[in-house]
């Protein structure tokens, strides 16, 4: 079986998938330095169009998924959307969203999912 690595972004304040939240995944290495392994932008549903790692390209180790949530903010209210933060506001509550974890076993399907509002986020390993 060949692992693969997903992930998935919801808007929660709107209850619909976060189009266009750019990304960026990194791996350490085992001196602990960050390693850009690519990036990428999430489509209608709020995911990326294949997975982000698959096969052998997943290894074992550490990994860091960083989402541009600020940005994705700026984006919205540009297109007369609802934004991330309150009118005036200079300095956004969220600008990246840096999720950190682990792959112990390369060739299960690792789901790293952000669920996202202005006031805050939250992840879990789906499925």
């Amino acid at each position: 079986m060949a692992g693969r690595l997903t992930t998935h972004v919801l808007e929660l304040s709107c209850g619909k998938p976060a189009e266009g939240m750019r990304l960026e995944l990194y791996r350490f290495n085992e001196l602990g330095e960050r390693l850009h392994l690519l990036g990428g932008s999430t489509n209608a549903d709020g995911r990326v169009d294949s997975p982000l790692l698959e096969g052998e390209l997943l290894r074992t180790g550490v990994y860091e998924l960083v989402f541009h949530v600020a940005e994705y903010y700026r984006a919205q209210q540009q297109r007369g959307g609802k934004g991330g933060e309150p009118e005036g506001a200079s300095i956004p509550f969220l600008d990246e969203v840096p999720i950190r974890f682990g792959v112990g076993d390369a060739d299960s399907h690792y789901h790293v999912p952000l669920l996202v509002a202005p006031g805050g986020y939250s992840t879990y390993r789906g499925s």
